[in-house]
């Protein structure tokens, strides 16, 4: 990894002709100029001399979702981008690898857009941006860790010598237009996490990205409640506030509280070699890893392309601190005693292709799990891959692993606040509208309710969907007609070519198999030279159901001849009347509907 960090720091040091430190922000000679770190009027007072503006909100992802997250804001013609992210495709996308938004809105106002600010680092809001800076080229401001995990993946789309990356330290200002976009230093399971308050004409917008209070974190600074009371006292026209935690009462615990129940799994499996599956983004957590590793002379391998990729950006900016010798390649693992290694590793949510699930079902080329491996899974199954995890969670104790998961101990804290951070926060900022977003319906009307607990009126709070545009005034908040907006497909290398009618076709396929009947007919009177020939996919057992197949056959033969004899040539109809019978016959006999697929052809 020492090499690939060292190439890495070369190309991204050549790229940016900023400053990453957090301490100094963005380079002046970048996109400012030192009137532009002065705090301006939010604007949110009205004037005699002059009419306050309206601001537009457009949601075009992370609402009644997890995932996907990317809003839009337009003030007097000037557009900004907040984060733009992508989400994990569920049981019924067969064959889809992502989820990204729709970005026709985007596209058909592009002369307008200013920039795009990004939150944080995490998949769920940098995951879309490859896809996005394939059609369009806009400037994009984020922390330094951020902005490299960003370029890391612009590396792999071959965008990143185009991209127009900026590095900004959290407290600084960059503006965008009408817009000034402060960045607050927030807590949260990454770190280089920030809120960002957009200062406008028509006032000050705040948006809170993914956040917890955390007074201990584990690296860094407590949240900058202190600019969250500022803006209060100045005045806040909306808040749109994260929701993921808003059903969970309390607080959400502190990173120390991982590091207490990590030294202790550590002690108690200090016989046995340790692999620990987290989100590969939690820097946070695999320093953890490290540092007890550490303390109990054990050496550290990363297994799965996303964590190396991850700890090397990480490490080159900083962000994770390695002790010398102790980490090792994953190749060297057998020349270690199992009591001497720990594996960190991805595939905490069960997904497939990961590096965890291989190990479980005896697909991974360079790990072999069995008795005397003591398996953590320090994450939460995300809404939706608690089936999957679980899957992953049996196969490994079928092999014998010991393995620690969800609730059993406190190996995983969440990165979002719980209902009285939520409270807390609001109550700073003092909004004069409410807008719940980041979650699904339950999350958003529980994040509503906290609102109207506070005090909020309930004409000024708004919970949106999917393609909701908003316009926020001092004096109203209305809903507009809704803007293009959506789920696109990644399937391969494809982007958008797979919609839902291919996805019924692959759920049919899925569900019922396929019948192939291929015929060759008379050019000249369309009468059966040969065939029909009966291939059977994923519907019977063609040995075991030879009578049916020939059915099928004699009734796809008879609908050719009939054809045939009176005339009808058209290969439209004769292949929906094929269709028609043959599902009949095949419902009848079955009680089962596969997709009927007839091929002709003429000789």
């Amino acid at each position: 990894m020492a090499s690939e960090n060292k190439k890495f720091s070369k190309n991204y040091s050549a790229k940016r002709n900023y400053d990453a430190n957090p301490a100094k922000g963005i380079n002046k000679k970048k996109t400012l100029n030192s009137k532009n770190n002065k705090k301006k009027p939010s604007g949110s007072r009205r004037t005699a001399k002059k009419a306050v503006p309206s601001i537009k909100v457009a949601f075009l992802g992370g609402l009644n979702e997890i995932g996907k997250n990317i809003t839009l804001f337009e003030c007097e013609g000037d557009i900004v981008l907040l984060d733009c992210g992508m989400a994990f495709p569920d049981g019924d996308m067969l064959g889809v690898d992502l989820v990204i938004p729709d970005f026709t809105y985007i596209e058909q106002n592009i002369d307008r857009v200013k920039g795009m600010v990004v939150t944080h680092g995490h998949e769920d809001h940098i995951g879309g941006i490859p896809f996005l800076l394939s059609r369009m080229n806009i400037p994009i401001y984020g922390t330094p860790l951020t902005i490299g995990l960003l370029g890391n993946k612009l590396k792999e789309h071959n965008l990143y010598n185009s991209a127009k990356l900026n590095v900004v330290s959290a407290g600084s200002t960059v503006r965008l237009g009408n817009f000034e976009a402060e960045f607050i230093h927030v807590n949260h399971s990454i770190p280089d996490a920030v809120a960002i308050a957009l200062h406008t004409p028509a006032g000050v917008v705040v948006h809170s990205g993914d956040f917890k209070i955390d007074c201990t974190p584990f690296l860094g600074d407590m949240i900058d409640l202190h600019s969250f009371a500022r803006l209060g006292h100045e005045g806040v026209l909306a808040f749109l506030c994260e929701s993921t935690n808003a059903n969970r009462p309390g607080y959400t615990a502190t990173e120390q509280k991982v590091t207490a129940s990590l030294d202790s799994l550590f002690m108690e499996a200090s016989k046995n070699r340790i692999i620990i599956a987290t989100f590969a983004s939690n820097v946070n957590r695999v320093q953890q890893i490290i540092d007890t590793a550490h303390k109990y002379n054990r050496k550290v391998a990363f297994s799965g392309r996303s964590m190396v990729n991850y700890m090397s950006v990480a490490e080159e900016l900083g962000y994770l601190k390695i002790p010398e010798n102790i980490l090792i390649d994953i190749d060297m693992l057998n020349r270690y005693t199992p009591e001497q290694v720990v594996l960190i590793t991805t595939g905490s949510q069960g997904e497939p292709m990961s590096a965890l699930s291989r190990m479980a079902y005896s697909d991974h080329r360079k790990v072999v799990v069995g008795e005397g491996d003591f398996i953590i899974i320090s994450a939460n199954p995300i809404p939706g891959n608690e089936k999957t995890v679980g899957n992953v969670v049996d196969e490994l104790l079928k092999r014998g692993c010991k393995v620690i998961y969800e609730g059993m101990y406190d190996v995983h804290v969440s990165g979002h606040a719980c209902q009285e951070e939520l409270k807390i926060v609001q109550k700073l900022l003092n909004p004069q509208y409410f807008i719940p977003v980041h979650g699904e319906q339950k999350h958003l009307r529980k994040n509503a309710e906290l609102a109207l607990s506070l005090g909020m009126d309930k004409q000024n709070i708004f919970i949106g969907d999917i393609g909701s545009q908003i316009e926020i005034n001092v004096d109203y908040l209305k809903e507009l007609p809704p803007v293009p907006a959506g789920k696109v497909f990644v399937d391969g290398l494809g982007v958008g070519d797979v919609g839902s009618i291919v996805l019924r076709d692959r759920k049919h396929l899925a569900q019922d198999g396929l019948i192939i009947i291929v015929a060759s007919l008379d050019v000249y009177d369309g009468h059966v030279i040969s065939g029909p020939d009966i291939v059977s996919r994923g519907f019977v057992y063609v040995r075991e159901s030879e009578e049916l197949l020939d059915e099928i056959r004699e009734k796809a033969l008879r609908i050719l001849e009939d054809c045939a004899d009176n005339n009808i040539h058209e290969w439209g109809t004769i292949k929906n009347r094929i269709k028609d019978d043959v599902s009949k016959l095949v419902s009848q006999k079955t009680k089962r509907s596969p997709m009927i697929l007839p091929i002709l052809q003429e000789v």
